[in-house]
């Protein structure tokens, strides 16, 4: 029986879960898919992220990969695969790909999601933005400030340290886009990588010179010190969500 390379794409609510990578006490995404999986195809089977999200993050296309023998049909794969899993996680696509592919070194870049909210969010919502004080934000310096990273730059002063080193800490960012209605704030990053807590520090930054804070030119200056200080401020995990990961 042939091997198989399958390419998923799943989304979930991260609120009641350790974050994708695998924990010591299975509160892990990748904990309850791994399990799923290896009880349905009656082996050990191993999945391979596009990247981890940290514990209360959110995701809408998560892409993984794994290798299993399966000699029925992909849908009949991913319904098994679905009716298994936790009602936080659910797998919205499944193919079989060539060998070569792998979800997080053939990956060229990834949009993140910031959902923010000025206030005090309806109670279906608070779950997915970060609700901060009830302020005006100076949407235009803000912008000025999102100009500053734009392009190839280490953003090492934009990390927080996760335990090992970085081979590097230069990441390049395509774009950041804005969008308003009413109290109800999204930031949008597309970028080559991200690491780990970037986004969220960025868009701490960017909520600093939206409440005048900062001026826009400090988040250049911060960007250029190439250190994590205390004036970097991270935004809560529960507002921030993967969006999409693209592939070539």
């Amino acid at each position: 029986m042939k091997v198989s390379r399958w390419k998923a794409v799943c989304s979930y609510d991260g609120t009641d879960f350790g974050g994708w990578q695998s924990q010591p006490d299975g509160s892990g995404i990748q904990d309850h898919i791994e399990n799923r999986l290896s009880s349905l195809l009656n082996t050990p089977t191993r999945v391979i992220a596009s990247g981890r999200t940290d514990a209360g993050v959110h995701a809408k296309g998560q892409v993984f990969h794994f290798d299993a023998t399966w000699n029925d049909s992909p849908e009949l794969l991913i319904n098994a695969l679905r009716g298994g899993l936790s009602e936080g996680i659910q797998i919205t696509r499944l193919r079989p790909v060539p060998k070569q592919f792998h979800a997080q070194k053939s990956a060229i870049k990834k949009t993140y999601l910031y959902r923010i909210y000025l206030g005090y969010a309806p109670a279906l919502e608070s779950r997915y933005c970060w609700n901060t004080e009830r302020i005006e934000l100076n949407m235009d310096k803000m912008v000025e400030a999102s100009r500053h990273w734009l392009g190839e730059h280490d953003f090492a002063s934009f990390s927080a340290n996760r335990g090992k080193e970085y081979e590097s800490t230069v990441r390049i960012l395509h774009s950041i886009e804005f969008k308003q209605k009413g109290p109800r704030l999204t930031i949008q990053f597309t970028g080559n990588g991200f690491l780990y807590k970037m986004v969220r520090s960025l868009t701490g930054g960017l909520i600093d010179v939206g409440r005048g804070r900062y001026e826009p030119i400090m988040m250049k200056t911060f960007l250029e010190h190439k250190k994590r200080t205390h004036h970097i401020v991270t935004a809560a995990a529960k507002g921030l969500c993967l969006e999409k990961v693209y592939y070539a």
